[in-house]
């Protein structure tokens, strides 16, 4: 569909797989979560790593936080579930970490008297598709500078936590439609069945069998603070793709 026409919007396809994939949900204490789909605050850390942007340049980031829309789906699960990794390391003082930037990280303090330990959450050999669009789609950055970016990015990339690195390029080229729900049921696939999918509000069907439920999902963040900004209300349901569906 062109796009001079009004009802209907340009997406950008995101194709995240990789052996490993974290979809981070909210922490507490040493246990690492991870939800089903990405969080707003978790695609908008990936753009700008490929974009370049630094951590200390928060108002770019809340930017792009802002005029995000995206919808996602599974078009791939692992039957075994989820894999929960068990870390114990010991951290001297003058450890160094590795980091995108390609320089080795130092750390201040006192070392610890004992191993640090924590746990992570990770989907396994799974693939999630994303459709996105920018509202509004005038300004900087623009819809193909993010496909320019995540094609030639400024930094590697990792889809969530730094293990989780891309088995093949997340730009997937483009789509028309009118909705996000519209736009993920036509980038194609392989499913024949009905995929698990989140849409935001006003995105998509609202009420059916392909909704199961509407919540308000707590995956914004004040770039600012570098604390949880809010919610916003999502869709989790089902979707056919639209060839499937012919």
């Amino acid at each position: 569909m062109p796009d001079s026409d009004p009802h209907t919007h340009r997406w950008l396809v995101l194709r995240l797989e990789a052996p490993l994939l974290a979809f981070g949900g909210v922490a507490i204490d040493h246990v690492g979560i991870t939800r089903d789909f990405p969080a707003l605050s978790m695609l908008t850390g990936l753009l700008a790593n490929a974009l370049g942007y630094r951590r200390t340049e928060w108002e770019k980031h809340q930017a792009l936080q802002d005029r995000l829309v995206f919808a996602a789906r599974r078009d791939r699960e692992h039957p075994a579930g989820i894999l929960t990794d068990s870390q114990n390391v010991q951290i001297d003082k003058y450890d160094e970490g590795w980091t995108t930037y390609g320089i080795p990280e130092g750390r201040g303090g006192d070392s610890y008297s004992g191993p640090h330990r924590r746990r992570r959450d990770y989907h396994m050999d799974a693939c999630v598709t994303l459709v996105l669009r920018l509202s509004p789609a005038e300004g900087d950055p623009g819809l193909d500078s993010l496909a320019a970016a995540l094609s030639l990015p400024a930094r590697p990339l990792f889809i969530g936590r730094k293990p989780c690195l891309p088995s093949a390029p997340l730009d997937g080229g483009f789509v028309h439609a009118a909705t996000a729900f519209e736009a993920l049921r036509r980038v194609p696939g392989d499913a024949t069945e009905p995929l698990r999918a989140l849409w935001p509000a006003g995105e998509g069907p609202e009420s059916g069998e392909s909704v199961h439920r509407i919540i308000d999902l707590p995956d914004l963040r004040n770039w600012r603070t570098g604390l949880h900004g809010g919610t916003r209300r999502v869709v989790e349901g089902t979707l056919l793709l639209e060839r499937a569906a012919a």
